[in-house]
């Protein structure tokens, strides 16, 4: 229960720090789709098999332009 109220924090953490780049301008997309906050929960979203999603952080001379999350297959 400890551990999944700890993920769940992170999580939290996580999200909020999305907002906060968001509210500065910053566009977030998932699977190249431009999303709303209430979108990035499916961010956390694992099943068995399913792969996860890994962010990459465009930057354009030193300044963050958009990030964006494409689901990774191992």
């Amino acid at each position: 229960m400890a551990r999944e109220n700890e993920r769940w924090e992170q999580q939290k953490r996580y999200l909020e720090g999305l907002k906060r780049y968001s509210e500065r301008g910053v566009p977030i997309y998932i699977d190249g789709k431009l999303c709303s906050e209430e979108e990035w929960g499916k961010l956390f979203q694992v099943k068995e098999g399913d792969g996860f999603y890994m962010g990459d952080y465009i930057d354009q001379d030193g300044v963050l332009k958009e990030i964006r999350f494409d689901k990774v297959y191992l």
